[in-house]
């Protein structure tokens, strides 16, 4: 459990599209590590369901702590449906939306869940469309990973960055110097 997490009025979660097994299972897999550091509630892989990559977020899960959500297979539209039937917003992640200062206070004051979207290869068109921000990080090239830890950060105002989770079995310890790890 986290140590803030808990007092959030809404709930986020990240939509995946376009996972390509095997060429996009490092990638996927740090977008689904940058959700879980940053904030995130958990994860949805659209479309595939990769067995080997749930298998190894759940891993980081257990062993570090808190509660997130990871499942993949069902269809991005059904998942963006579902999500527009219980009242959620969409956040689509792309260099082709508003700045993110100018349009992240508006997200943030939002108290319905949101689902950020974002994409590995071509995004349909169609998610222009059915988003309810189309929010640019930058309007330079910037991978998804990135996009999606920075937005995240600016979302919750930088407190995610230094969660703990009481149930975590193993925790890094920052130290200037070396590598400290302890296991309870």
């Amino acid at each position: 459990m986290a140590t803030k997490r808990s007092r959030r009025k809404f709930r986020v979660m990240v939509l995946r599209l376009g996972h390509r097994i095997p060429r996009d299972a490092r990638v996927t897999t740090h977008v689904c590590l940058t959700a879980r550091a940053l904030g995130a509630d958990g994860i949805y892989i659209s479309d595939v369901h990769d067995r080997e990559l749930v298998e190894g977020v759940n891993r980081v899960v257990e062993g570090f702590g808190g509660r997130f959500i990871i499942e993949a297979g069902k269809p991005w539209r059904s998942t963006v449906n579902e999500w527009r039937r219980m009242g959620g917003r969409i956040i689509h992640l792309t260099a082709y939306g508003m700045p993110l200062p100018k349009v992240v206070a508006k997200i943030r004051r939002s108290n319905a869940d949101k689902l950020v979207i974002v994409g590995a290869e071509k995004v349909p068109g169609e998610i222009y469309g059915l988003a309810d921000w189309n929010v640019a990080v930058t309007n330079q090239p910037i991978s998804e990973v990135s996009a999606l830890g920075i937005f995240l950060d600016w979302l919750f105002g930088h407190r995610r960055l230094e969660d703990r989770y009481t149930d975590a079995r193993i925790q890094i310890i920052p130290t200037a110097h070396g590598k400290t790890v302890v296991g309870n």
